[in-house]
Parts: C-alpha cells; sequence; structure tokens
C-alpha cells in the first residue's frame, strides 16, 4: 500500500461487536433477541404496546453497557491518531456504544444508539442507560408516553445520511469491517465508494453477498486482521 490516503470511510456492522461478546441480536429466522421483529422494531408496535417495546430495550441495555471493545475498535482508534488522513470517519449499524468507549471519533450511528431516546413529540434526543416506561415524560417538553428509543425501527429513515453521502463522495478508501453486505442502504455503500474512485477492503469471517464489489477480501476474525492492517497503512504513510 503506497498510496496516502486523506479520507477513510469505515463501516461497521454485527460482525465487530460479536467479537466483544455481543449477539448479533437479529438472526437467520427473523427473529431479534428472540423476539419478532414485528413486536419490537417497527413503529407500529412501538404504538400498540409501548411497555413491551421499551421492556426489550430495557432488558438489552445492560448487557450493551457492560460490553468492552476487542482490538478491531482499538485499531481503529489508532489509525485515526496515528494516520496522517484528513478524516477518518466511521458509520456503524450498531446500537451498542464501543467505538465510542474505544476511544474512537466521528462515529455515525445510522441505526441509532441503544442508550438514547427520543421524543416523538418535540424530536429531543437524550441519553440514558436506565429504563424507560410509557409513564416518563419528555425532560425537554414535558410530555408523558411519548418516548422511544431512538433506535431506527424498520420503515424508519436511517440516520445521518446527509453526512453519510457527503463522507462516501470524498472518501479515497473504503473499508468495511463484519457486516454482512445484505442490508441496504449500508450494503451500496461500497458501490458509491468505488463510483468516486476510493479503494475498497473488505474485513469478514466469510464471503459476502457484494464482495465482487471490493478490491481486496481479508478473511477471519477483525480483532486479529484488522489492528495488522492497520500497523501496514500507518506504515506505509511514514
Amino acid at each position: 500500500m503506497t498510496r496516502l490516503y486523506k479520507n477513510i470511510f469505515i463501516l461497521t456492522g454485527a460482525g465487530i461487536s460479536a467479537e466483544s461478546g455481543l449477539s448479533t441480536f437479529r438472526s437467520e429466522n427473523g427473529l431479534w433477541n428472540n423476539h419478532r421483529v414485528e413486536d419490537v422494531a417497527t413503529i407500529e408496535a412501538y404504538y400498540r404496546n409501548q411497555d413491551f417495546v421499551h421492556q426489550f430495550y430495557n432488558d438489552m441495555r445492560p448487557e450493551l453497557f457492560a460490553a468492552k471493545p476487542n482490538p478491531a475498535h482499538l485499531a481503529i482508534t489508532k489509525l485515526q491518531k496515528e494516520y496522517p488522513a484528513d478524516n477518518i470517519s466511521v458509520v456503524t449499524q450498531n446500537v451498542d456504544t464501543l467505538h465510542e468507549k474505544a476511544g474512537n471519533n466521528n462515529v455515525y450511528h445510522i441505526h441509532g444508539q441503544i442508550n438514547q431516546i427520543v421524543c416523538m413529540h418535540c424530536g429531543h434526543v437524550f441519553e440514558t442507560w436506565g429504563d424507560i416506561t410509557s409513564e416518563d415524560s419528555c425532560p425537554k417538553c414535558g410530555t408523558t408516553a411519548m418516548l422511544k428509543p431512538n433506535i431506527v425501527f424498520f420503515g424508519e429513515s436511517l440516520l445521518y445520511m446527509d453526512v453519510v453521502d457527503r463522507l462516501l463522495s470524498k472518501c479515497d478508501l473504503f473499508i468495511s469491517v463484519g457486516t454482512s453486505g445484505v442490508i441496504y442502504p449500508a450494503a451500496g455503500f461500497v458501490q458509491i465508494a468505488k463510483a468516486y474512485g476510493a479503494d475498497t477492503f473488505e474485513f469478514n469471517m466469510e464471503t459476502t453477498s457484494n464482495n465482487y464489489l471490493f478490491d481486496k477480501h481479508i478473511y477471519g476474525p477483525a480483532g486479529t486482521t484488522l489492528p495488522q492492517f492497520v500497523d501496514e497503512l500507518i506504515k506505509a504513510a511514514k
């Protein structure tokens, strides 16, 4: 790698969190933590039974709060600190905060965050690791029974897409870590980056459905392969 990259776009998915002991939540049979996604991850379910939906995410928070970042997350921190790029951003599909715990900067959670709540009345977003119920009120507008986990439910628009579009248009290195390449629009980010001339690298345990869009595939645990890649990238820039 002799090219000096100026704008690096890192896309992460469930695979990077799995190495910290977190489940991928949504399994092949369509269940999310043993619940039907239609019951816990749609706006219809939220309005139908708020307390049931809240309890699902209340139960999830302790596990995600206790989770520790792994070497793959820490490698991103090292890259951001030591590589002479103008910008290195992380766009994650994960709702955990492992990137932040590892010290990553410029992190954009396009599917939301488990430790954030949004008021459906006024749009105020606040952070908490505590439990939320339908009886709680918004700390800004005071409205009761309108708080929702700031998780992008099925049918809702992804967050930060204006930022993502701008970052993709400028990136010259696109790195995908632990993503399936199945869920759109994230699965199409690599194609956009490639159209703008970016080099594309994929880190995964197995072949993905959009692997043909990547210039190089690096298979194995990201906690092992990504730190090695980062060290090589930093060394080549010196």
